[in-house]
């Protein structure tokens, strides 16, 4: 073989190891996208901004930055390499490119004139993102406040059911140790030692469910359950907006702890084959 041929060989050679090193590269910049959605359809309340003007929708988004938002708990989740994204259509297997998805304190119509209610077509497209591995996270609230019906029908499949109650009743600031919680020996709050949880739905568990959270009577305010490769996370309230993760609460109270415990548990559970690139930050309406 003449010096040339040798001299292409290693050309070619060398181009391949380039290449496949790139698309390495490429894989698995892709492959460390975790991504985080919170929903925005079932929950899409608007109210008018302080300046007057068009309403504007708030309450538990990323992009709120008032007591209301999820922008505290959002920026942890980036801390911990995750992207965030926003659903503001219905939940289908061509919107669920994601690996958590949030559907926090559903609409009632006191809430949103025309509340958009969880349908079965919607529940089974759920289903079958968490049974490939998709990992969801339910926050009810008290049924003054969430539309229960409709997010039991979701909670049902996988053995959980948001009861019509009110745990960890808070009259006010004067009685904040009526909301305490104290986890001991728990794998999902690991740091966290007091957090604070008041007006919560308690939560009934069938087949594999299990309690996470407890209040002080015993009641089971948050739960897990494994399905498929994915699970779920269910809490009877969507503790953790900013008015509770932004040093409001006493001293003692660790709930910007909790939410930092949470997002890296949740992050952890995603399967190492179910991951999403993105490219932008929200998912539109029509």
């Amino acid at each position: 073989m003449n010096k040339r041929a040798t001299f292409i060989r290693l050309k070619n050679s060398c181009l391949k190891k380039i290449l496949y090193l790139l698309i390495a590269s490429l894989y698995a910049a892709t492959a460390s996208a975790q991504t985080v959605m919170v929903d925005a359809y079932f929950n899409h309340e608007l109210r008018t901004p302080p300046g007057g003007g068009e309403k504007v929708p708030f309450h538990y988004r990323w992009e709120d930055t008032t007591n209301t938002g999820f922008s505290i708990w959002g920026q942890i989740f980036r801390q911990q390499g995750a992207t965030l994204q926003t659903l503001e259509v219905a939940p289908s297997a061509a919107t669920l490119k994601a690996n958590v998805y949030i559907i926090a304190d559903p609409d009632t119509q006191k809430e949103t004139a025309h509340p958009n209610l969880i349908e079965s077509h919607q529940i089974a497209a759920i289903q079958k993102w968490v049974k490939a591995g998709g990992i969801l996270v339910l926050m009810a609230n008290d049924s003054a406040n969430a539309e229960l019906p409709h997010l039991n029908h979701l909670a049902a499949v996988f053995g959980l059911h948001f009861n019509d109650d009110l745990q960890n009743h808070v009259v006010d600031d004067a009685h904040f140790e009526d909301g305490a919680i104290y986890p001991q020996n728990d794998p999902i709050f690991t740091t966290a030692q007091k957090i604070f949880l008041k007006d919560v739905a308690s939560i009934s568990l069938k087949g594999p469910a299990r309690p996470s959270l407890k209040a002080k009577n015993g009641a089971v305010i948050a739960a897990t359950i494994k399905y498929g490769k994915g699970k779920v996370f269910a809490v009877g309230d969507p503790w953790l907006y900013n008015e509770y993760v932004n040093g409001r609460l006493p001293a003692a109270y660790q709930n910007d702890k909790a939410a930092a415990d949470l997002a890296r548990w949740l992050l952890a559970q995603i399967p190492g084959k179910i991951k999403y690139k993105t490219t932008c930050c929200r998912m539109g309406r029509g």
